[in-house]
């Protein structure tokens, strides 16, 4: 294959965005789960799909993180939507606060990981790790932090479509449009495509 490889990370970023935002307004409280039904569907087809395709791309291009957060979360969306869908949500607020908090344990290291990479990034893994948290403490039986927990992902959600669109931006004006800042932890090699 010859030229430059396509970047992938704004198509996952934006489907893992637009999915986000939609579940996290019916988190948040600002529509009742009557909303479900259009959540699974985009879980399925842009927050599922489109990061699945994108955590395989991304493998071609050397890219461990990206191919590991990207397939990680699109099927994070896919067994959310099949969980929901199929089963009807039953299960224990308990064990469905360990999925969340089992989620956030992943997402935390994957924070970690990000330090390598840019800081808009490492916002939106900051901020997934901290909703995936809350929301966890909520379905334990904590009061008001499943809500909360809806907010801080309208804030992901932001963020996510932040970095989307300055990495599509960015490339195609060849150069700084939206900026995305430096990584915490420099290091030589391209930890993900945008750092």
């Amino acid at each position: 294959m010859t030229g430059k490889l396509a970047n992938p990370a704004p198509l996952g970023l934006a489907g893992f965005a637009f999915t986000t935002w939609m579940l996290s307004m019916i988190n948040a409280g600002w529509f009742s789960a009557d909303g479900m039904g259009l959540v699974l569907s985009l879980a399925l087809a842009y927050g599922g799909l489109a990061q699945l395709v994108a955590g395989v791309l991304e493998y071609p291009r050397g890219n461990t993180f990206g191919t590991v957060a990207f397939f990680s979360y699109g099927a994070f969306w896919v067994s959310f939507a099949l969980f929901v869908h199929l089963f009807g949500a039953k299960a224990p607020g308990a064990f469905v606060a360990w999925f969340l908090l089992v989620w956030g344990v992943f997402t935390f290291y994957m924070w970690i990981g990000s330090l390598r990479t840019n800081m808009a990034l490492q916002l939106v893994f900051l901020a997934l790790w901290i909703t995936f948290v809350l929301l966890a403490l909520g379905d334990f039986g904590v009061a008001g932090l499943g809500t909360i927990g809806g907010y801080v992902g309208l804030i992901t959600a932001i963020l996510a479509f932040y970095t989307s669109a300055a990495e599509v931006l960015n490339d195609v004006y060849g150069r700084s449009v939206l900026p995305l800042g430096k990584a915490v932890v420099s290091d030589r090699r391209n930890v993900a495509a945008g750092a």
